[in-house]
């Protein structure tokens, strides 16, 4: 196969944990990718994911208060690299980010193939979550190559009669978990000790005011002296902060700082019971066998609750202490939350996506040799 020219747009850290398998697979191919960075997390190394070496333009795109203001910056700084020497074949984005919306309007824009991983996610409703949902839809629509997580994820692809090809892959976030569990150190059992309840909320529905339910849940929760509470700080400031000011001082809750992935794995294996609104913990968690009670109302991710792993709790006091109480009080009820299961995929995402772009590759190469006939 001839070489052509790939290019991975990342913005955030959850891109970069899910594109890495993609990356390190396409060079293990042979294949010699190179990545843009648009800032959106700008202090996103790529040496924490093994991509330390894979060549990397940085496009300095702040985010602001208004994403889709950041979708367009991200979408003008890449068109030196759409229109110019090193125009790629194809653009491959990831998930709902403004910088995945940057990078599909960008190569529309520029007229170069669009590859969406993690396509097909959809809660049905653009203000659950804002603005992801509408990221999504209109990435999709975009898109030549849409590698959908799940049959799920397929199906609503397919109801949209879109025209791009669809693949059902499973989620990267395996790969990447597994790719991480088998890094780290044997699990060490705290015989004797208190049940462990993790906890993280960051998503756009959860911030100011609405995230104060959830925090006099959390506290009428650490009453008790048998369950231990670990919060994880969010890296944006404005959470961390309301969580300092709403939890901080408690004798059983205890602030966590910001976890990289690793140490992230780590606190969900050692946890008994996660509550999160995080969509790469929906998928995470069912295939760690950690019983999930997801701080949204919604989700684009029906497949762990399906499994019988998640449940929705949305951000109410009394429904989330209720849950909380009840898992940790009746066995049966935990022990059926608590059967791993690989509803988002089995941990080879990233070469069967890698299988559909080399075949799109035979497929647009003869499309050209015929057109130059």
């Amino acid at each position: 196969m001839s070489s052509r020219q790939l290019l991975l747009v990342i913005g955030t850290r959850p891109e970069a944990i899910k594109l890495a398998p993609v990356i390190h697979t396409l060079i293990e191919r042979g294949h010699e990718p190179r990545i843009a960075l648009t800032g959106q997390h700008p202090h996103l190394d790529p040496t924490l994911y093994g991509l330390g070496n894979v060549p990397a333009v940085r496009l300095r795109c702040k985010a602001g208060p208004d994403p889709r203001h950041h979708a367009e910056l991200v979408a003008a700084a890449l068109q030196p690299e759409l229109r110019g020497p090193s125009r790629p074949d194809l653009l491959i984005v990831q998930g709902d980010t403004s910088s995945a919306l940057g990078g599909a309007l960008g190569a529309a824009a520029a007229a170069v193939p669009l590859a969406h991983v993690e396509a097909g996610l959809r809660s049905h409703d653009l203000a659950l979550p804002w603005p992801e949902e509408g990221n999504r839809v209109e990435i999709d629509a975009l898109s030549d190559l849409l590698f959908a997580a799940t049959e799920g994820n397929a199906a609503n692809l397919r109801e949209e009669g879109l025209g791009g090809e669809i693949m059902v892959t499973g989620n990267t976030a395996i790969d990447a978990l597994f790719q991480t569990l088998a890094s780290l150190p044997p699990r060490l059992l705290d015989a004797g000790g208190l049940p462990r309840l993790l906890v993280t909320c960051h998503r756009r529905e959860n911030w100011g005011l609405a995230f104060t339910p959830i925090a006099t849940a959390l506290v009428e929760l650490a009453r008790s002296p048998f369950l231990r509470i670990e919060v994880v700080l969010h890296s944006n400031p404005a959470m961390a902060d309301a969580a300092r000011m709403m939890l901080g001082g408690h004798p059983r809750l205890r602030l966590l700082a910001p976890l990289d992935h690793r140490g992230m794995v780590a606190a969900l294996r050692s946890a008994n019971l996660v509550l999160s609104d995080s969509g790469g913990i929906q998928e995470e968690a069912p295939a760690l066998g950690i019983p999930l009670l997801v701080l949204r109302s919604r989700t684009e991710r029906p497949e762990g609750i399906a499994s019988g792993n998640s449940m929705l709790v949305g951000s109410d006091r009394e429904t989330i202490v209720r849950e909380v109480r009840r898992l940790l009080d009746d066995r049966a009820a935990y022990r059926a939350m608590s059967i791993p299961a690989l509803p988002f995929g089995d941990g080879q995402a990233a070469p069967r996506i890698v299988d559909g772009i080399e075949e799109w590759m035979v497929r647009s190469g003869r499309r050209q040799e015929r057109q130059i006939a």
